[in-house]
């Protein structure tokens, strides 16, 4: 007699389970099936390179691709998936907003973030905010499948940096982050928020368009975003512009 049980682990990720009964006894069988990757990078060159190197590892597959934040969240909404890889700047939305929506309508699909930021930039913010892992792009290939082999056996990839970082990394939840930026740091804030550039900013303010910069540089690194998009979404939807 033969009965075959289908269980799917965490979203995608399927094992078949063979029960068959001879003479009194049991033998189990475990048939495992590919692992299912979702790759969200708006540079091709970065998702060419996942591709190459995924190719080669047995078990593994990239099922999809996406170049955006809203084609990232089309197929997560349409396709299962076993892991997603998520760069953390992407064009139309901040690649941690990315995130929170993936947890909000999928909590149990585990999100690896790829940035080419160095750890202490994000890797507390995004773990904080439902991620599985953090990655740096200029990794090894190996240290990418070592992370992905880890959180799909259920844990977070947290290097020893990433570690430390936790450990003495203060939590302030009370306080929004725009509230962390000093009075001309906030000014540049909020014109940037408004959608403007740096020159026009610096001839308003009567300041260089270097001096300008520096603090705009300021304002990322406080708030943990990556570009210009990142504070004009955080500004909109925290209703800091008019």
């Amino acid at each position: 007699m033969l009965e075959t049980l289908q269980i799917r682990q965490g979203t995608a990720q399927r094992n078949r389970i063979c029960l068959i009964r001879k003479d009194c006894s049991i033998v189990l069988m475990l048939v495992k099936t590919m692992t299912k990757i979702l790759v969200v990078d708006d540079h091709a060159v970065v998702r060419a390179g996942v591709q190459h190197f995924i190719a080669d590892i047995p078990n593994m597959e990239v099922g999809g691709e996406a170049s955006t934040a809203e084609e990232a969240i089309r197929l997560v909404r349409t396709q299962e998936w076993d892991i997603v890889l998520l760069d953390i700047a992407m064009p139309d939305k901040s690649g941690v907003e990315v995130l929170k929506q993936i947890k909000r309508e999928k909590p149990a699909l585990p999100v690896l973030m790829l940035s080419m930021h160095p750890e202490s930039r994000y890797a507390v913010q995004v773990l904080r905010s439902g991620a599985s892992g953090y990655v740096q792009k200029e990794a090894l290939a190996t240290d990418l499948v070592s992370a992905i082999n880890t959180i799909l056996r259920g844990h977070k990839y947290i290097s020893y940096g990433v570690a430390e970082l936790l450990t003495t990394d203060p939590v302030d939840s009370e306080k929004p982050l725009h509230e962390t930026l000093s009075q001309r740091e906030y000014e540049i804030f909020y014109k940037l928020g408004q959608g403007q550039g740096v020159t026009q900013i610096a001839d308003e303010l009567c300041l260089s368009v270097k001096t300008v910069s520096t603090y705009r540089s300021r304002v990322l690194q406080k708030m943990n975003m990556a570009n210009n998009a990142d504070i004009i979404y955080y500004a909109i939807k925290n209703n800091l512009i008019d």
